[in-house]
Formats: structure tokens, sequence, C-alpha cells
């Protein structure tokens, strides 16, 4: 597997820190299980943050540091879980595991539009966003749509091409509210990808605004 377009450094900074919404790491840590080359810029991040953290003056306690202390063993655990991960059986990654199974085929797909599934994955009671899976079918172009706010999105089998790029398998597009775009998903394979928002999309075209409410999108 070649992967040829992975997180920003923000991204990386927050995934770090341990700051990351649940959506959002959740697509960081199935993106760490396939990269090399992230585990190992993340790890030096963490390292960075380690060698600051001691350098700190000691300051008095305050109501807050259960909070930092809670988000530093989060970003501890994140990473060790990252850097341990083995590829196994399956092709769903394997911090997806335990909730959605090991096979992209054994998903209980439901039905968004013509040639077009997803499957929701919970979140905590508190969480912000939406975390999914997305199945477009080969050749299939998805409605012209800008992001309310940020997206990534991982691709677990077959591509989609768009102004920005082709993606493939591994492939993480990190977007902001800056980017409008329209995916087409490859002509042989479609395209089957995880994706994480703290928004709802801006679709451009009135029907996809209309049938919006019905997909949770």
């Amino acid at each position: 597997m070649t992967i040829h377009h992975h997180p920003g450094p923000e991204s990386l900074m927050s995934c770090s820190a341990g700051s990351m919404p649940e959506a959002f790491a959740a697509v960081m840590a199935a993106h760490m299980d396939v990269c090399p080359q992230c585990r190992e810029e993340l790890a030096l991040m963490e390292n960075i943050g380690v060698v600051l953290f001691k350098n700190m003056s000691p300051s008095p306690m305050t109501r807050e540091a259960p909070v930092m202390a809670a988000r530093r063993a989060e970003a501890d655990g994140d990473a060790a879980v990252a850097r341990s991960s083995k590829i196994s059986a399956g092709d769903i990654p394997a911090p997806l595991r335990s909730i959605a199974g090991d096979y992209l085929d054994d998903i209980a797909w439901k039905r968004l539009a013509p040639g077009l599934m997803h499957y929701q994955f919970p979140l905590s009671k508190t969480a912000i966003g939406d975390l999914r899976l997305i199945k477009v079918a080969p050749g299939m172009a998805l409605p012209e749509h800008g992001h309310g706010g940020s997206e990534l999105t991982l691709i677990l089998r077959g591509a989609y091409s768009d102004k920005t790029g082709r993606y493939g398998v591994g492939d993480l597009a990190d977007l902001d509210d800056n980017i409008e775009h329209q995916p087409i998903a490859d002509a042989v394979e479609g395209c089957i990808c995880l994706v994480a928002s703290d928004h709802k999309i801006r679709f451009k075209s009135i029907m996809a605004r209309l049938v919006q409410p019905f997909t949770g999108m």
C-alpha cells in the first residue's frame, strides 16, 4: 500500500495532544493503523510534548488539573494503540473492529440513495459530530458540496477523485470549510470510506438539500 495523502500538521498536533473530538480521533486512529509515516510523526510530536512538559515550572494545583491529566492519559493511550496495532485478517482498521467487525462486506449497510449506502457509528452522548462509513457505487459522482466545518475522510476500499486529487486505500483527506468539491468514485471498484465531520454538509443542489434531513449528513 502506498499512501499519498496524510493528515495536516494541525490534525497531527491535535491528535498528539489528545484534544480531537471523538469522531475525528477514530479516523486518525484508523489511519495510524495503516500508515507508518504518520505513526512516526505522531511519536515525534509526543516526545516533543513530553520534553516541554518536563521543562515546565511547577505550579499550584487547580480545578482544571484532573481534566488536563485525563487529556494526557487519553493521548498516551491513543498513541500506544496506534503504535502497537497490527494488521490482521479483515479490511476494517483494527481500532474499529470491536464495533464494526472485521470485514466491510459484513457491515449492516443502509441505503441513502441509489448507489449510496452508509453505516453510522454510535458516539458518546456528549460527543459532537458524526462518524460513518460511506459506500459509493462505481463511477458515481456525489453532489457538489462544501463543509460547514472540518472533515476527515479515510479510504478503506477503492478510490475517489475530486479537484484536490485522487485518494486511494489508506489516503486521508483532511478538509476544512474552505473546500468545495464533487467526489467521483472509482469506475471499477467504487469507494468505501470512513468519514468524520463536525457540521452538516453544505450541498449546492436544491434536490440534495431537500433530502438532507432524511440522510443525517
